[in-house]
């Protein structure tokens, strides 16, 4: 992939923006299309229901791991300099992390991404606590939680255990990792059949990790012609929640990626909302809805834990899972656990969302 014109005509920082923007489009689009939800996978598991949207997220999944683990397989990108690898991780960070960040998408009762989404869509809930996550992010990564974080973060580091990578862990070639995405891919298939999950609802999951992918294969390219060095990455939601925050105060901050992801994800969500009629306003004065102090508890859960655990369930269980960092697949498997207790305790198991003939349970 040849960046040069783009950076003749756009500049480097522009050049990332629109790449950003141009993949958070694309997972915005099809997140808001399938109602792709980590969440609402985990209850499918807790409350024993139809198991479609975690197909949906199983989808999405396979398809990031076995795509990255395959471009770096075949030399496409490399991660080894990468943040997840270059130097050592947290491990308690990404445990107790990804609790707080799991019971917060529960009392939020929708991870970072689906609140985008809902939020693109007209649900004024889903704005109001993505508010409070940013600001609460922004405390954590540059602000006055930063010791607090610093204490949970230092308790244990990968440094510890030999390593972030567990492919090197385990001893095993990089072809493992493309045999594991492939039975991965396999496994949402099965799953995806036995849920009789609509063919396109599959596809729509499997293109919002599609979109992981991209981001991994856009960066590499970009680190690997730009001037200024930059780190590959892919898509995630805290960092750029928090980190934006900085252009409420800084006249001449620079947007990058992380603003244009968020950008996309709003465009792409809004747009199928548009085109599918799907936008409405949604307050916390409907029926049924729980307070707003739980809401915002969920917030700041998700907030803090976001960036303990480096990333959320997509900077740190899609981004950081596909390249197979222990960190990240401890904070994703963190942040499942911390849904599925925060479930039972709170809403209870045996409590079922509606699920409308032809409509997969919402995120929120």
């Amino acid at each position: 992939m040849d960046l040069v014109p783009f950076f003749d005509r756009f500049g480097e920082a522009g050049t990332a923006v629109l790449g950003g923007a141009l993949l958070g489009v694309f997972f915005g689009f099809f997140a808001q299309r399938s109602a792709f939800c980590t969440r609402s996978a985990v209850l499918d598991l807790t409350r024993g229901r139809n198991f479609t949207n975690l197909a949906i997220w199983l989808a999405g999944f396979a398809v990031a791991v076995f795509g990255v683990q395959f471009l770096i397989w075949n030399g496409n990108v490399e991660v080894l300099e990468t943040r997840f690898f270059a130097t050592a991780q947290s491990l308690s960070g990404a445990l107790i992390g990804g609790l707080a960040f799991g019971v917060g998408m529960v009392l939020s009762r929708g991870c970072v991404s689906r609140l985008m989404v809902l939020g693109a869509t007209g649900n004024l809930r889903a704005i109001i606590s993505l508010i409070v996550v940013g600001a609460v992010g922004y405390a954590t990564y540059a602000g006055v939680l930063v010791p607090l974080r610093d204490q949970v973060g230092g308790l244990l580091s990968t440094q510890s255990v030999g390593g972030n990578d567990i492919l090197a862990q385990l001893g095993t070639q990089q072809i493992a990792g493309v045999v594991l995405g492939a039975v991965l891919l396999a496994l949402s298939v099965v799953v995806a059949i036995k849920s009789k999950l609509p063919v396109l609802k599959y596809l729509s999951g499997a293109l919002v990790g599609a979109t992981i992918v991209g981001g991994w294969y856009f960066t590499y390219q970009m680190s690997q012609q730009v001037f200024e060095p930059v780190q590959a990455e892919s898509l995630s939601f805290i960092r750029p929640l928090a980190t934006t925050v900085v252009f409420a105060t800084d006249a001449e901050a620079v947007a990058g990626f992380d603003q244009g992801i968020l950008m996309g994800i709003f465009a792409g969500a809004f747009l199928a909302a548009l085109l599918f009629r799907n936008l409405r306003l949604a307050s916390f004065g409907e029926a049924g809805v729980p307070s707003i102090w739980r809401y915002l508890t969920g917030s700041v859960l998700m907030g803090f834990g976001g960036i303990a655990a480096v990333g959320c369930t997509i900077g740190a269980g899609f981004t950081g899972g596909s390249v197979l960092a222990l960190s990240s697949v401890l904070g994703l498997v963190s942040m499942v656990v911390g849904a599925a207790v925060a479930d039972r305790l709170i809403d209870g198991a045996g409590q079922a969302e509606t699920v409308t003939a032809g409509h997969l349970a919402p995120g929120e």
